[in-house]
C-alpha cells in the first residue's frame, strides 16, 4: 500500500522519534511510504535548500497518489493540517493520531468525514496496534 506520512517539519520536532518509529514500522509491514523523509532526523537540512514550490508540488502529488494518509498531529503544524485537509477532501482514508494527554485542534477531532479515523496513544505499542488496525480494516473486505 502506497502510505502518506505526514509529521511536522518546520512547526517542530518534538515527536521525531515518534515519525521514526512508525515509519520503520510501516514499511517493516512492506508499505511503501511516499514520504518517509518526515522521519529523518536531517530533514530541516536536508531540505533547507529545497524550493516551496517544489516541496508544495511534491507532497500534493504524493497526497494524490497514495492509498491512505496516516499523520501524527501532536505537533501543530500549517503544513500537516494542509495535507490531512487535501486528504480527507480526495476521499482518502485518513488515520490522525495524537500523544495523549496533549490538547488537540477541534478541527480534527470534530470533523465527521467517514473516511477519517483520530485515535490517541500513550505508548508507540499502541500507536502499533492502532496503525495495524487502522490499515486491516481497509484490506478486510465486508460482505
Amino acid at each position: 500500500m502506497k502510505i502518506y506520512f505526514s509529521g511536522s517539519i518546520s512547526g517542530g520536532r518534538e515527536h521525531a522519534a515518534t515519525y521514526q518509529h512508525l515509519v520503520a514500522y510501516l514499511q517493516a509491514l512492506g508499505h511503501d511510504v511516499l514520504s518517509a523523509h518526515v522521519a529523518d532526523p536531517d530533514v530541516l537540512d536536508r531540505e533547507k535548500d529545497t524550493a516551496p514550490r517544489l516541496v508544495f508540488e511534491r507532497d500534493v502529488a504524493w497526497v494524490h497518489q497514495c492509498d491512505v494518509m496516516i499523520a501524527e498531529v501532536s505537533t501543530p503544524s500549517l503544513g500537516v493540517g494542509y495535507e490531512y485537509g487535501l486528504a480527507v477532501h480526495l476521499g482518502k482514508p485518513v488515520l490522525c493520531v495524537y500523544r495523549s494527554g496533549l490538547r488537540m485542534s477541534k478541527m480534527i477531532t470534530g470533523n465527521p468525514a467517514p473516511n477519517l479515523k483520530v485515535a490517541t496513544y500513550a505508548t508507540e505499542a499502541e500507536l502499533e496496534r492502532i496503525t495495524f488496525s487502522f490499515l486491516e480494516s481497509l484490506t478486510t473486505v465486508h460482505v
